[in-house]
């Protein structure tokens, strides 16, 4: 398995680079009312309107404070069977790193600082590990679109 490997504070993630289209550089985004915390904005990417996903707010974390390393992965999601780019802001990517299956252990039962169903599995690279996202699971667009919608529910109540 060919992955992109990202930093979101101390700990290293990584996503299957077949997902992933670019990378670019955190720039000003367009607040969107009456998002969740973890929906940063939106960007202008060559004409097409990208939500951005802060992960670590995702992840139940507190928010991310861009600095000079952050970045924006623009990955593949699935919605409905179609194709939707969406932004995942990290604090810094690393690099591509090829993970053999052999390296490539299940996820915790307890412990993880993510969801466990999140998580695809824990990888080994060099005497050090990289938990493997599940991009079906954590970013799935259907869920955080239910949880856009309770947020602006519990607003209007």
């Amino acid at each position: 398995m060919q992955a992109l490997t990202f930093q979101l504070g101390a700990e290293v993630y990584a996503l299957d680079i077949r997902n992933v289209r670019e990378i670019i550089q955190h720039g000003p985004m367009t607040t969107v009312p009456l998002m969740p915390g973890f929906v940063r904005g939106v960007i202008n990417l060559r004409g097409a309107v990208v939500p951005v996903v802060d992960l670590n707010a995702r992840f139940g974390r507190l928010a991310s404070l861009p600095g000079k390393k952050t970045c924006v992965v623009i990955f593949d999601a699935m919605r409905d069977g179609e194709r939707a780019e969406l932004g995942l802001m990290v604090d810094a990517v690393s690099e591509v790193v090829d993970i053999p299956a052999e390296a490539i252990e299940p996820p915790p039962g307890f412990g993880a600082s993510v969801r466990r169903e999140f998580i695809r599995g824990i990888g080994k690279i060099g005497g050090r590990f990289v938990i493997l996202l599940d991009p079906d699971r954590a970013l799935d667009i259907d869920d955080m679109a239910r949880l856009c919608e309770l947020s602006q529910e519990a607003v209007a109540a």
